[in-house]
Parts: C-alpha cells; structure tokens; sequence
C-alpha cells in the first residue's frame, strides 16, 4: 500500500529538533523520518525563504515550519548510477543513465544527478543542475558547483552558444532527406530548430543512427521533431509507437562551449566517462 503523507508542521518554541517535531506529528519512525530528510522530502520555512532540510538534528527557531512531502513508492526509489566525464572544479560533465531525473520534485531528489554527484564527487559540492535531459535519454549533462558558474551556463544556455549533438536511432529510412535537414516545427508556440547532420540506414532493423544538432531548448524537442516527420525516436512511448520494451534510443553525446571560468574551448564526447564514487 502507498502511503502518502503532507504536513506542514510550525515550531512553536526554540527547543525543537527538525527530526523530533517531524516525530511528534506523524506515525513514520525516525528512521524512516532520516531517511526522508536525506532523500529530499523535508523541507525547511524561514526568513530565508524555503529550502531543503537533510539535518535531522538542526535546531529549528520559534516560527519556522517544516512541510514534510512524504511518498512510499518515491522514497522506495534507488538511484540509477551516473558516471564522471571531467571534474572541472567549478563545474563537472556527467553520463547520466536511463531512467535519472535531471530534476527533483518536492517529495525527493535522491535520484537525480545533482544528488548523484553531491553525494560522489571528492572533494564533496553542491550541485546546480543548468539544462535537462529527460529521464527517458542519457548521456552529456553539466553541474554547476557554484552559483556564479551556474548563472554563467544558464546564459550561455539562453545565448545558443553551447554546441549540444545528439545520437539517436530513429524508425524507418531518412535517406530521402538531403543532409543537413533542418526541422523547424514550432513548439508550444515557441520557435525551435533541431538539424540532422548524419544519416545511416540500418536496413535489418528498418531503423537509422542520426547524428542531431539542436539550436533551441524547447522540451522534447528532438522526440516530437522525429515524430512530426514520421520517424519517432526507437522506445519512445510517449511520441512513438508505444511500449517497445527498448529504453529510449536517444543519447547526449557531445558537447562543446567556451569555458565560463578561464576562457578556453571546451568538448566532451560520451565515450571519454570513468566511474566514480
């Protein structure tokens, strides 16, 4: 059975920990009260706005409220395991795996990547996801581990100016397309631009490998530009043909920009990760 659980819980005086007012006012046990805080569930309200709390034992001040967000089938969630690129030290490329969230949500964050490489990368720093991959792809991702690089990349984002190719295999034959084809389909009302750069017809499978470069950001993008021209990313269910018991045959694969920090090119291919952690 899931169980479910929202509160919002004020502390009345300065003499609460955040795990024992959490213990007063549900039924769930301090181990599984730690292990919601550590996963991301419990959430802490102050004159500093509302933030993450994962110190079961801090000190709470009189006013402060704890929303706790707490979900069976989220927390019984194990993380995939994502793999280092380059540890640049303000920032780190990461191959994010099938089925790894780019983002949390208010019940958990324990199986992102941000959460991945706070808790693995040594020396230990926070992690700023800057762009998304869905949790459907995998491969190239970058985590900011400050706030000035991470609104550095968030521009550079909005600018266009980080180079982003794509490996997908797609249904049905595209030799008919002269190379590059540019597909334009707005989405959500928003311009987008997605080109294939490479095309190689897999005639056993009826499926081609396509090399894509996306200009835009918009979400889906390249899932609902293959569609859009009959030819949906192999394992899409949601734009494809449905359940085909494959993953999503669609990977992030390089990446190429100007360093935020010192000025230099910087490329990253998927084959160059290492474990980690």
């Amino acid at each position: 059975m899931t169980v479910r659980i929202e509160k919002h819980i004020e502390a009345k005086n300065a003499e609460h920990t955040a795990i024992g007012l959490l213990a007063e006012h549900t039924a769930l046990s301090k181990s599984q009260l730690k292990a919601a805080m550590s996963n991301g569930a419990v959430w802490l309200e102050s004159r500093h706005g509302i933030q993450r709390i994962r110190r079961a034992k801090k000190v709470l001040k009189t006013g402060e409220i704890l929303h706790l967000y707490y979900d069976s089938l989220v927390q019984a969630q194990a993380p995939e395991t994502a793999v280092l690129v380059a540890d640049e030290g303000s920032y780190s490329i990461w191959n994010k795996p099938w089925g790894m969230y780019s983002q949390g949500s208010k019940w958990g964050d324990h199986c992102t990547i941000y959460r991945w490489a706070e808790q693995h990368l040594k020396p230990q720093r926070p992690a700023y996801p800057v762009h998304r991959l869905d949790r459907a792809a995998n491969g190239l991702i970058i985590l900011a581990h400050n706030k000035k690089t991470a609104r550095a990349f968030l521009q550079m984002f909005r600018q266009h100016t980080i180079t982003k190719h794509y490996g997908a295999i797609v249904e049905g034959d595209l030799g008919d397309l002269a190379l590059p084809h540019v597909i334009d389909l707005e989405l959500d009302g928003k311009a987008s631009e997605s080109v294939i750069l490479e095309a190689k017809y897999s005639p056993d499978e009826n499926t081609t490998t396509a090399l894509i470069d996306i200009r835009t950001g918009r979400k889906h993008q390249i899932r609902r530009h293959m569609a859009s021209i009959g030819h949906p990313v192999v394992g899409d269910r949601l734009y494809g043909a449905g359940d085909t018991g494959k993953n999503l045959q669609l990977s992030s694969t390089y990446l190429s920009f100007i360093c935020p920090v010192d000025g230099g090119r910087r490329s990253y291919s998927l084959g160059e990760s290492r474990s980690v952690g």
